[in-house]
């Protein structure tokens, strides 16, 4: 083993022609100089450890010094003499900064994401409601979450202006954390002043909005709010309970004007919610599967018992028998994702400023069938049976139910009665199935 006093000059013209050859260093034990055939040097060192004599590269001489490498083999040399093994300290070395920058590059990412989630708006968080929950949502409840978010600006389809935006449409821009019990004091009072009944209709849908947010981890910490129910009570004006209904002196002009609805779904369904007294979901959620012309009936899926078996009336019958067939739906349009009926009120509106009536909700057409079935003195409890309302001791003292037989002679003679009322001739022939399939 070769043992010189390195140098410049030295380590220049050192080399081998084949394999490796080494030159150790006189100055510190351990320290040589390695030479390959390719024209490779570097500097390397070796010790004994723990019995063994591993040999670890320092660095290639065009990087390193010939003091530097000194150095670094004595530091090396020292490690041992405490009992440490350089290559252990090295990796330790390694794996601790390697920690640190990960550590470094977790804090960036986590303030970063913090910053995201600040910044979140209402408008975002709400997307991801609707997308979440909308799987069980109707049609209709889809509607009124896109309505009251709507901003507002696009160009009528028929006729001129722009329509305006939701009553929900200034929350939409503001971060979530933004939204305070007084930003949506501020909001209420405001939107309250102006369209009260679609503010109250918007508020429920934001605070079923918020109860989502505070069930889902990416939301909970940005919802401020802290008694939403205590802002509604604080701020929302007192609601009457409504007492909308049609009158027997208003059934003639009623019918007339919905007759002349230019759509006759919709026009056949206003007439048909008053006919059963169904509900407004009831009624559009009826399928064909539900209608039976053999035996005249028709099952209506409620939300207090699942479903009831309902008569199938002569004039409803008629009605629905001219109705086109385009998908399973009774109350079909080609206007909607799903294909049927989500919103009559525009009609029946504009029908009742034809009549000359005064405003009427669609379930004030099922009030109006409680009403009206009292000029027949149909029970009570018939009219519960046939409405889906739920089976009270106040309502009826002996709760009982009925064959649909028993419910068809009086339903068909309120129906009859009401026609009368309204001037429509009719006679109540035999309803056959008559469904056109419309391609």
């Amino acid at each position: 083993m070769a043992r010189v006093k390195l140098t410049a000059g030295r380590v220049t013209e050192f080399s081998t022609e084949s394999g490796q050859a080494f030159l150790w260093d006189t100055e510190v034990p351990g320290l040589a100089l390695r030479a390959t055939s390719s024209g490779n040097k570097a500097y390397i060192f070796q010790s004994r450890i723990d019995g063994k004599t591993p040999r670890m590269t320092i660095g290639d001489i065009r990087a390193w010094s010939i003091d530097d490498a000194r150095n670094k083999a004595r530091d090396w040399q020292k490690q041992i003499d405490n009992g440490q093994d350089p290559r252990k300290v090295i990796a330790d070395n390694k794996a601790s900064e390697q920690a640190k920058e990960k550590s470094k590059q977790d804090a960036i990412e986590a303030a970063t994401e913090q910053s995201r989630k600040e910044n979140v708006t209402v408008l975002e968080a709400w997307a991801d409601y609707v997308t979440d929950a909308s799987a069980k949502w109707s049609e209709r409840h889809k509607h009124d979450h896109e309505r009251y978010a709507y901003q507002g600006g696009d160009e009528y389809k028929r006729g001129t202006g722009k329509r305006i935006a939701g009553v929900l449409a200034e929350l939409m821009p503001l971060r979530l954390l933004e939204l305070t019990n007084e930003r949506l004091e501020a909001w209420l009072q405001k939107e309250s002043a102006t369209r009260a009944t679609s503010t109250a209709g918007a508020f429920r849908l934001l605070r079923a909005f918020f109860n989502w947010c505070k069930s889902k981890p990416k939301y909970a910490e940005l919802v401020v709010i802290s008694d939403i129910g205590r802002v509604a009570r604080k701020t929302l004006p007192k609601t009457k309970p409504k007492d909308d209904c049609l009158q027997r002196e208003q059934l003639s002009a009623w019918f007339e004007a919905v007759r002349r609805i230019a759509n006759p779904v919709i026009s056949a369904y206003l007439q048909i919610t008053l006919m059963t007294g169904a509900r407004r979901e009831e009624i559009g959620g009826l399928q064909w599967a539900d209608v039976d012309f053999r035996w005249l009936t028709l099952t209506i899926r409620d939300k207090v018992e699942g479903e009831r078996v309902i008569p199938l009336t002569p004039y409803v019958a008629q009605l629905m028998a001219g109705l086109p067939r385009r998908n399973q739906w009774v109350f079909s349009t080609v206007a909607t994702e799903e294909g049927r009926l989500v919103e009559p009120s525009i009609a029946h509106r504009k029908a009742l400023l034809v009549a000359g009536l005064p405003p009427l909700s669609i379930h004030g057409l099922r009030r109006s069938f409680g009403t009206l079935a009292e000029w027949v003195e149909m029970p009570t409890g018939v009219v519960a049976q046939i409405q889906g309302h739920k089976p009270s001791a106040i309502a009826e003292k002996h709760y009982r139910r009925r064959p649909v037989d028993l419910l068809r002679m009086w339903h068909s003679k309120l129906e009859a009665w009401i026609l009368e009322q309204a001037g429509i001739e009719f006679a109540a022939t035999e309803i056959t199935e008559r469904l056109r399939v419309v391609k």
